[in-house]
């Protein structure tokens, strides 16, 4: 493993990076410690909205130079909002680094918020895109059940209401509010030296004021809320169905345990759900679980997409296959298999330097510990049979389950919805 080294500014941002001198590009990215999650509902989907237009010009550049700029390196140039950050990234040759942090510093600490009726629409058409392909939108649905009336439990593009008539007065106090300093981090990897990057970004941050302040603080989770159901009536040819409960924080030791478990029930090609319901019965294209983590909590899950009269079928097989793993009842060498899967997707990920600056920057803005490549496959090595079963047992037991669904018919998925939780359904009904 390459080097890591990490340095605190004297305005509080903090750099992170790693060399690889074999290369001859650079990953490079801001965090930002701030998403949806910290939002009000007054203000939802603001996050994402400041994302764009981090993009539409700034105090030294017009939206037009940001985009020539980065076409003429042949570099990329994007951003993403998740629950809990932001980050504007990007992967340029190693000798045009310079030109890249001086447009990505004034991108994000001094956005000129230009355009902002136009880009109201792009958002508000990306929300449209999401509500017209229910295979992902039942994912936010989903979180909807399983958070309820707490931020997570929002989507992170927010609402079209709030999009469509939020001020630049009350976007531009909230990027300030955020957007400071001791908030950012920015992490490079590649062909670069760590002191020319904190020369580069101290240059950058020498132009501009901030004040002092440290990384925000969000409010923990104080109480999950019970299991749900949401059900979105839509004329679709499936139902796109996912089951899902709470699951653990990022820094939870159980979170290796986590992998295999995902790995094991539907996260690979040879998952007991993909074999089951898709390779040996045809039930359906898409079959996968999932897993996320939070700062203080996660979220653990199923999703499929099938035809109705499959719907009943799939639930009732993934609701098997999950007790038989919660007893403890593992094909032979099915443990063995997933921990070199998670080992061989480690070590490939590792080629790449837009990977290794994502795993150096989530750490530091999520405060995780940074675990080398090699600690990170002992841990999922050492991992016991009886820790997998367990953590299936505690995390996906049927009281803890909730359940969302897009389909055309509400009373056949609440029918449905008896196969994995009987008391859900019931109460759904009720």
């Amino acid at each position: 493993m390459q080097k890591v080294v990490l340095s605190e500014l004297a305005s509080g941002e903090r750099v992170i990076s790693e060399r690889m001198p074999s290369v001859r590009s650079v990953a490079i990215g801001f965090w930002i410690g701030v998403g949806s999650r910290d939002e009000t509902p007054a203000k939802a989907g603001l996050t994402h909205f400041i994302e764009h237009l981090l993009f539409k010009g700034t105090r030294s550049y017009e939206a037009r130079q940001i985009a020539e700029t980065f076409d003429e390196l042949g570099g990329e140039l994007n951003a993403a909002t998740s629950r809990e950050h932001t980050v504007v990234y990007g992967r340029v040759p190693y000798d045009q680094l310079e030109r890249a942090i001086d447009v990505m510093t004034d991108m994000v600490f001094v956005p000129s918020f230009a355009d902002i009726d136009a880009e109201r629409e792009v958002v508000l058409e990306e929300i449209a895109m999401l509500e017209d392909a229910p295979q992902d939108m039942v994912h936010d649905l989903v979180s909807e059940a399983v958070f309820g009336g707490h931020p997570l439990g929002r989507p992170v593009l927010g609402r079209s209401e709030v999009i469509s008539s939020i001020s630049r007065r009350t976007i531009a106090s909230f990027h300030e509010s955020m957007y400071h300093p001791g908030n950012v981090v920015v992490a490079a990897a590649g062909n670069v030296a760590h002191d020319r990057l904190v020369s580069l970004v101290t240059r950058a941050a020498s132009a501009r004021e901030h004040a002092a302040a440290g990384p925000y603080v969000r409010k923990p989770l104080s109480k999950t809320p019970a299991a749900g159901v949401r059900f979105q009536r839509k004329e679709t040819e499936q139902y796109h169905v996912c089951v899902a409960a709470p699951g653990i924080a990022r820094s939870d030791r159980r979170r290796f345990a986590a992998s295999l478990l995902d790995s094991i029930l539907g996260g690979s090609a040879s998952s007991r759900l993909f074999q089951e319901i898709r390779e040996k019965r045809g039930m359906a294209y898409s079959v996968y679980s999932f897993v996320a983590q939070y700062s203080d909590t996660g979220l653990v899950g199923i999703s499929l997409g099938t035809r109705e009269d499959n719907l009943v079928s799939c639930l009732e097989i993934a609701a098997e296959q999950v007790a038989e793993i919660a007893a403890g009842n593992f094909q032979k060498g099915e443990l063995e298999r997933a921990k070199e899967h998670a080992r061989g997707r480690i070590m490939l990920s590792m080629e790449s330097t837009s990977t290794r600056m994502t795993r150096l920057g989530r750490s530091v803005i999520t405060d995780t510990e940074l675990l080398s490549p090699e600690r990170i496959i002992a841990e999922i090595e050492a991992v016991e049979p009886d820790a997998v079963s367990e953590l299936a047992s505690v995390l996906l037991a049927s009281d803890r389950l909730s359940i969302a669904g897009i389909g055309p018919d509400e009373d056949r998925f609440y029918a449905a919805a008896s196969a994995i939780s009987p008391a859900l359904a019931r109460r759904s009904t009720a």
